[in-house]
């Protein structure tokens, strides 16, 4: 019997032993596939957009999670937490253990921490309040902040906790007694508690996860059992695998036509709504727009619900939502979602009379920035809005390099600046205190350049006060101040449409009641469900 033969015959004796339930279970496992743009970065002290944070959010877990469909944060690697002055205080679960096997310590949380700030990269600004973290015993962890911070917790969910043995133990080349913090075995391996591990990564082409059997809430079977998330697929390319059944969710980058198409074609469209919004920033430092009257004009001007339309993909789905103010619904501070803005021309007329400068004065200069092509349509919408009032205006396209440079002195920035921001945390603070406070005045996120002594006092009181109710109110009184000095148009509420097949259900991205408010957070593939059709 020659070398070939006996394989074969080795093959076919194997396969009488497969039970008819084995070869189902082998050929049983869900795989769920999705894309988002390059380069998915997996070091979790680096993460920063949104495919890092859908790898971060799946392989490492934080010490609390948002609360899914409202406000808050609920424990999640802590059990437990209180504040001691401006300090915080952690009991840590005792029945939590990495993918590596080993158990999750209070030493683990403190080298996380250490490590992020070492860094100094992705979000570790978040954490600027915070001196140190210490080990108090095994299972508790103190953070001593340099003073009183409110958004502290929700800035944890920026906190991706690290296996220190593990890292520990492949330390790659550099200084110190660190050496490089594990940053060239981080880039391409998992050193998390999460739901998911890391099978394979290549930063320009695909990520492969695999469920964690010993995740320590359990993972249920209708979970996806492996997920791989490619990048840089082209929206064509994407449309195609959908409509084959060959790919289950796309990224939110899918142009509008492309989303309507897919639907027409009976694919999900699936929502996310991260605590963000589309704002028209305008220059207070700058004639016309140093005159309050003349930033008011221009916000009742505008048309709210045409712009909704322009960002639609079906009659009932748009990639925004109707703004209310300038918090995001669903945020401390916020107005009703039934209280949405809307175009009074006839009050703008009237406070354009009341501005000391003349339309025919002046020229407004309209930015849009180059890499966004969606703002060249509101800026043709902002100059027919504005027309109707006798205001003259010029629309000029903005690369971002050349935009975030011009920013940095008043007289260089733009009338009207047009950006997209987001809460990073979920928490009004990391959206709101980068765009309105006097001291951040000439960043991309504050063009708008505000010295207003009452917008302050408030950004500050909702950073001091620790009762939520107290914050609430600081952040409603602050939407109300900002909605009468009018430093910006707030176009709409933003929301992330992702295209997906019928093979999965993913709750936290189609029921608002399990929701978390978190870009990336969505993605929690543990929550997802395969259905197999």
């Amino acid at each position: 019997m020659n070398k070939t033969t006996r394989m074969l015959s080795a093959a076919l004796l194997a396969a009488t032993f497969l039970t008819p339930a084995m070869i189902a279970q082998a050929s049983a496992q869900s795989v769920l596939r999705l894309d988002e743009v390059a380069v998915g970065e997996l070091d979790p002290g680096k993460a920063t957009d949104y495919a890092d944070s859908i790898l971060m959010f799946n392989v490492y877990d934080t010490l609390v999670l948002p609360i899914q469909g409202g406000p808050g944060y609920a424990p999640h690697l802590a059990e437990s937490w209180e504040a001691e002055g401006s300090d915080f205080v952690f009991k840590l679960r005792e029945d939590v253990k990495f993918q590596s096997g080993n158990p999750l310590t209070a030493e683990d949380v403190v080298f996380s921490f250490d490590r992020m700030k070492e860094l100094g990269q992705g979000l570790s600004f978040v954490f600027d309040k915070v001196e140190s973290a210490e080990a108090v015993d095994e299972h508790t962890v103190r953070f001593n902040l340099t003073e009183a911070y409110s958004p502290f917790i929700a800035s944890l969910v920026r906190l991706p906790i690290i296996d220190k043995k593990l890292v520990m133990e492949n330390l790659g080349e550099g200084e110190g007694e660190m050496k490089d913090w594990g940053q060239a075995y981080l880039s391409g391996n998992s050193a998390g508690t999460g739901a998911y591990a890391v099978v394979s990564h290549n930063p320009q082409q695909e990520t492969v996860m695999e469920k964690n059997p010993d995740y320590f809430l359990g993972v249920p079977d209708v979970a996806p059992d492996q997920v791989r998330l490619r990048y840089g697929l082209e929206a064509a390319t994407v449309r195609t695998l959908i409509a084959q059944g060959e790919h289950d969710i796309s990224s939110q980058w899918l142009p509008p036509e492309v989303l309507k198409s897919l639907a027409a074609d009976g694919a999900q469209i699936l929502t996310e709504t991260g605590g963000g919004a589309f704002y028209v920033k305008m220059n207070t430092q700058k004639p016309p727009l140093d005159d309050v009257n003349c930033r008011m004009a221009l916000a009742k001007a505008y048309d709210y619900a045409a712009g909704i339309t322009m960002v639609a993909v079906t009659d009932d789905v748009a990639q925004g939502s109707p703004s209310t103010g300038a918090v995001p619904v669903g945020m401390f501070g916020a107005n009703p979602a039934e209280d949405v803005l809307k175009r009074d021309l006839e009050a703008a007329k009237q406070r354009l009379a009341d501005c000391k400068y003349s339309p025919e004065d002046f020229t407004l200069e309209l930015s849009w920035i180059g890499e966004v092509p969606i703002e060249e349509r509101f800026a043709l919408l902002m100059q027919a809005n504005f027309a109707e009032l006798g205001i003259k205006s010029e629309i000029r396209k903005v690369p971002w390099a050349l935009y975030t440079e011009q920013v940095a002195k008043p007289e260089n920035t733009p009338n009207i600046s047009q950006i997209f921001v987001n809460a990073v945390t979920g928490d009004p603070d990391t959206l709101l205190y980068p765009m309105y406070h006097s001291s951040v005045a000439g960043t991309w996120q504050s063009p708008e350049y505000l010295k207003d002594d009452k917008v302050d006092e408030l950004l500050a009181k909702g950073r001091t006060v620790t009762d939520p109710a107290e914050r609430e109110a600081a952040y409603a009184e602050l939407n109300d101040r900002l909605m009468e000095i009018a430093p910006t148009i707030y176009g709409y509420d933003r929301q992330s449409l992702f295209a997906a097949s019928n093979r999965v259900k993913a709750p936290a991205l189609s029921d608002p009641e399990k929701a978390f408010g978190l870009d990336g957070m969505g993605f929690s593939f543990r929550l997802m469900e395969m259905t197999g059709e």
